[in-house]
Order: C-alpha cells, then structure tokens, then sequence
C-alpha cells in the first residue's frame, strides 16, 4: 500500500501514470487476486491524490477580465 510520505515525493503526472498503468494491468486480469486487492488499494490513494491536486489548482486559477473601459481585473475562475 502505499503511504502518504511516499504521495508527498511523486507529482501529479506520476500519479496519473502510476493510476493509469494500475487501471490497465487489472483490466487486463494480469494480476493476482492478492495483488489485485493492493493495486486497488494503491490507486483509491492515487486517485485522491490527484483529485486534490487538480481542486487546489482549480483554486489557484483567475480570470481575467476586461471592462469596457478597458480596464483589467482578475477575478476567481467559476466553472460553469
């Protein structure tokens, strides 16, 4: 399984790798029944990890904005 101090080394495109590679060795029935049960365990960890980068990113992007006046503003980026 993996812990969160190992999380804390990897960034978000490892993750994603490590999560899709986890994705595709179970799909394809390539793992043990044992190994399958950690490799899921592993990539619930992984997919969170990744959940959380992307909303703190989300977070951190604003919108800039233009007024007719030609004025500039940023503003916090909605999703719609």
């Amino acid at each position: 399984m993996m812990t969160d101090k190992e999380l804390e080394k990897i960034t978000f495109e490892e993750a994603l790798l490590q999560l899709e590679n986890i994705v595709r060795e179970l799909e394809a029935g390539r793992i043990k029944l044992d190994d399958a049960v950690s490799a899921y365990e592993k990539a619930v960890k992984l997919k969170a990890f990744c959940d959380d980068k992307l909303k703190s990113a989300q977070l951190k992007i604003e919108k800039i904005e233009v007024s007719p006046q030609g004025e500039i503003k940023t503003t916090d980026f909605v999703a719609e």
